[in-house]
């Protein structure tokens, strides 16, 4: 028999919380596990080789037969990117909007999984059944539509989830906050809110979405050549607004990218993008028409190696190329870290004679976030007037000035709760506490392999990377013990073989000394072999080169 579960109500997170990316929390009441959001984030340079990361569910997959469903908030890839990787392990019923559903059916089909996906599409007013749980939901304002924040009904109390959210007075698209549902929920009662904290940093309010229209439609008419603007393909309403300051200066519009060319076709054909009949023209169409008749919006304003804007900045795409005169506009404010990038991205441009605009996109005019400023992440504390407060979503200095905000407006310092990912918050009988710890952390994507590569597998990735490789084959006769031939020493990425014949010679003659010995003791374990010769061989390779190369001892009996 199954050891029921004790009846408290727990809130953690398995991602998103002290980072930025793979958002996922959880909320257990007993025997009942609601997800919200399974999102990815890319990697950094501490990850080589490595594709993607997705949170670790070990913990769900420890309780499958408690979790109830995943409810998704948005369709950004920090919310969904872990969708197929997750449901691989563990599959269960998906709950989202209408265009997240569509992004999301993209992932499952590529693959191969549609068919297999309990999915169900939901709005601002739908209610769900999760076991002792039930789930109600309220519109928001964020840089892509059918961005709803949860609601969760437990028998502790009302523990409600923000999403991702701004409060917008005039968006794109006319789609409003739902200020009266929001302030309805806080009369109501929350025992625990969870609220984004990405820009708790900042003061005031987040500008207009629709503040960027206009200065795009402006410089649309101003340029008299092309206009190529990146952007993020998920950012629906600023697509919207690229192709109305299109029409605005009568130009055609081609997409370069797969996200861009993916995303404007999934959120056309759901009536979420408006694009005039005829407007859109293939890249290779681009040199049929005159220069100042053509824009063009493509991915990499991050600057990825691999993107539309950085191929066109390297003059290697197949059908479309900058030419001096351009208007490039970076429509994006950089991700930490990624400015280097940006940078060389840009300075390739400028040499091929474009005009660009870049930089923060406060200054450029050309970019707003779609995260509520510290104004309207107090406007939402005092409509929800939670008793028990999580910031959730950013780096933990994030976290701790989202408290502070929270603090600063009444709720107490002790039913404030900065946690990592991991740490739970525990509430039973209307009181909380910090509780004890679940296994969170990364789940490494390479390739077709989910959590295959693990720290040891990094580890000789770095080593690698840093100082190289050195193979050492030896072939041995098994009658003799004599060596029959080499060793021989290939080098990689350690150095120049045509300059370092010298070292190279020295240390073949050292193995094979080494060897030598160890055979006339007798010694001829291959293991023994094998560190005797990597001990020497690196000694000797630090004391010359100050390196230390992976060394890879292949020894062959005959």
């Amino acid at each position: 028999m199954t050891k029921k579960t004790e009846r408290k109500l727990s809130i953690f997170a398995l991602g998103g919380v002290g980072e930025i990316g793979k958002n996922m929390y959880v909320v257990q009441y007993a025997d009942d596990i609601v997800v919200i959001d399974c999102g990815s984030k890319f990697p950094d340079e501490e990850y080589p080789g490595i594709d993607v990361i997705v949170p670790d569910i070990s913990y769900l997959l420890t309780n499958r037969d408690k979790v109830r469903g995943m409810i998704i908030t948005h369709g950004h890839e920090d919310h969904i990117g872990g969708v197929p990787h997750i449901l691989k392990q563990l599959n269960m019923p998906v709950y989202t909007g209408r265009l997240t559903m569509g992004l999301i059916e993209g992932k499952l089909k590529e693959a191969g999984m549609l068919g297999s996906t309990e999915r169900k599409i939901i709005d601002d007013k739908s209610e769900i059944h999760l076991g002792s749980m039930t789930a109600s939901f309220f519109k928001t304002n964020h840089s892509i539509p059918n961005s709803l924040g949860v609601v969760l009904h437990t028998p502790e109390g009302v523990v409600v989830h923000t999403g991702d959210f701004k409060f917008d007075q005039t968006p794109v698209n006319d789609q409003y906050a739902d200020l009266h549902r929001i302030a309805d929920i806080g009369r109501n009662g929350v025992l625990a809110l969870l609220s984004e904290s990405t820009n708790a940093e900042r003061p005031g309010s987040t500008p207009s979405e629709k503040s960027v229209g206009i200065n795009l439609e402006d410089e649309f008419k101003k340029a008299r050549r092309r206009i190529i603007v990146s952007t993020f393909a998920s950012n629906v309403h600023r697509l919207q607004q690229v192709i109305d300051a299109a029409v605005a200066s009568n130009r055609k519009l081609a997409a370069i990218g797969r996200s861009m060319v993916n995303m404007i076709a999934i959120a056309s054909e759901l009536g979420y993008l408006h694009i005039p009949d005829g407007m859109l023209i293939e890249p290779a169409e681009v040199n049929k028409y005159s220069a100042n008749r053509v824009a063009i919006l493509c991915t990499g304003d991050q600057g990825e190696p691999m993107s539309a804007l950085t191929r066109l900045a390297r003059s290697n795409h197949k059908q479309v190329e900058v030419l001096p005169g351009d208007t490039v506009i970076i429509s994006a404010t950089p991700i930490p870290g990624n400015e280097r990038n940006i940078g060389r991205t840009v300075d390739e441009l400028f040499r091929l004679g474009a005009h660009v605009i870049y930089g923060s996109g406060s200054h450029t005019g050309m970019h707003v976030s779609g995260h509520a400023s510290q104004e309207e992440l107090k406007l939402m504390l005092s409509l929800m007037r939670p008793k028990y407060f999580i910031p959730i979503h950013g780096e933990y200095r994030m976290l701790v000035h989202h408290g502070k905000l929270a603090e600063s407006l009444g709720i107490e310092r002790e039913n404030i709760f900065i946690v990592n990912n991991g740490e739970t918050v525990e509430i039973q009988n209307g009181a909380a506490r910090k509780g004890g710890k679940v296994p969170a952390g990364n789940t490494l994507i390479d390739g077709l392999g989910v959590g295959d590569v693990g720290n040891m597998v990094l580890r000789d990735r770095k080593h690698l990377s840093q100082d190289g490789i050195l193979v050492v084959v030896v072939t041995i006769s098994k009658q003799g013990g004599t060596i029959l031939s080499g060793p021989d020493i290939i080098s990689r990425g350690f150095v120049y073989v045509r300059e370092s014949e010298g070292l190279l010679e020295e240390a073949s003659k050292l193995v094979s000394a080494s060897i030598q010995r160890l055979i006339r003791d007798n010694v001829n374990h291959w293991a023994t072999l094998k560190t005797n010769v990597k001990e020497v061989l690196g000694r000797y390779l630090y004391e010359q080169t100050k390196r230390k190369p992976m060394i890879l001892p292949i020894i062959m009996e005959v």
